[in-house]
């Protein structure tokens, strides 16, 4: 025979409910009389207990529908404080994401803001006398196309016989940029070019992508940031001299401040090109002769002769595929995607007045690309376009030492 105790805080009511509850189990009436008199230290006939229950019960019918809906209401209320909870719980990370959002981005911008006093605080630029040339052809306009310099690299790189096939150094790069210059000026006198813009199509510098890069490095990525910047800026001044010089700039892969071991990506926002640009627009502010062209998306954009040409590194590994995934990304017809990163030229008609080109490196031939067997000379581009034509003529200009 079952042995029933009274549970803890129980109450008499609650005790008289459930004995009553089990009566099918304990047998009759008087049974249960029995055991609740024994609990409850009292001596009532089995009709007490037995008329005490069906009250409860009918009462628990008659109210069941209310019951019924109470559970459902305080159902609803938990799904309620679960939803509370939930956005609680989302709006937390959100506000832990623009906390940081506001610290990344205060922390670039205070770096700016040291760069450009830092900068202003320089000897201002001396702006050269302007050199004018004949009338220009209006319906003509020029591109001087470089990149991959990878400032900071130094190698030396030997022939079968013993002789240097290239060689590179901080040094040789400034070399072949006045050399650069020396023969854009003579195609600026023969041309009568008024304007020439100028595309940097990153890489300047060498960075820090392997580990191997950290041998051949003359100094090191801010050091080097630093004097390249100031570098460039004195060379496009210099330029002025000769033209109006309108200068656009993408960044490379090899300027992402990427930690070792990370993949490419990762830290794309964290590009030393940010120090570059604003060394070159603050020291070249009151250059009249001089306009820094920035397009939003960071890659460079121009329409010229009523051609649209579109700026980037290069790392795209298809270029046709390329100028039709841009051109449909932007809802614009690209006439010409101009990229460096391969070191080499290379150029492909893709449909009337539309071509992808490679434009060659300053570096030229480094241990990596003989590495992989390719090889070419250091060399820029000069593009001539004009109207109803599109590009009519190239010059090559190679800067082998």
């Amino acid at each position: 025979m079952i042995e029933y105790k009274r549970f803890e805080g129980e109450s008499d009511d609650e005790l008289i409910y459930r004995i009553c509850s089990n009566k099918d189990i304990i047998g009759t009436w008087s049974d249960v009389a029995d055991i609740l008199n024994d609990l409850l230290d009292t001596n009532f006939g089995e009709s007490t207990f037995r008329k005490k229950y069906t009250v409860f019960t009918k009462m628990l019918e008659a109210n069941k529908s209310r019951f019924d809906s109470a559970d459902a209401h305080i159902n609803e209320i938990d799904e309620k404080i679960r939803e509370l909870r939930k956005e609680r719980t989302k709006l937390q990370t959100e506000k832990v994401e623009y906390n940081r959002w506001l610290r990344e981005n205060a922390r670039d911008e205070l770096i700016l803001e040291k760069i450009q006093d830092s900068i202003a605080a320089l000897p201002p630029v001396e702006i050269p006398d302007y050199d004018d040339t004949a009338d220009a052809d209006p319906k003509r306009e020029y591109v001087l196309a470089f990149g991959d310099e990878h400032y900071g690299a130094e190698f030396e790189i030997k022939g079968l016989k013993g002789e240097t096939l290239n060689a590179y150094s901080p040094r040789i790069f400034e070399y072949r940029m006045y050399r650069l210059m020396h023969h854009t000026k003579k195609i600026i006198e023969r041309e009568h070019i008024k304007v020439l813009h100028i595309y940097s199509m990153g890489d300047f510098s060498d960075g820090c992508l392997r580990v191997s890069q950290l041998k051949r490095l003359r100094c090191g990525v801010v050091d080097g940031t630093i004097q390249y910047a100031n570098f460039i800026t004195e060379w496009l001044n210099k330029m002025t001299q000769y033209c109006e010089v309108k200068y656009h700039m993408t960044d490379g892969n090899h300027t992402e401040l990427r930690e070792l071991g990370q993949p490419k990506g990762t830290f794309v926002e964290d590009n030393m090109g940010k120090v570059v640009r604003e060394f070159i627009k603050v020291r070249l502010q009151d250059n009249p002769r001089f306009e820094f062209v920035e397009n939003p998306t960071g890659l460079i954009f121009d329409q010229l002769c009523g051609y649209t040409i579109l700026g980037t590194h290069g790392e795209e590994k298809n270029m046709e595929q390329a100028i039709r995934e841009f051109s449909q990304m932007y809802d614009v017809r690209i006439n010409y995607l101009i990229s460096g990163h391969y070191h080499h030229s290379r150029s492909e008609d893709v449909g009337f007045n539309t071509e992808t080109i490679n434009v060659p490196s300053i570096i030229g031939a480094d241990p990596y690309s003989v590495d992989l067997r390719k090889v070419s000379n250091p060399a820029a581009k000069l593009f001539v376009l004009e109207e109803s034509y599109g590009k009519v003529c190239e010059y090559t200009i190679n800067l082998s030492v």
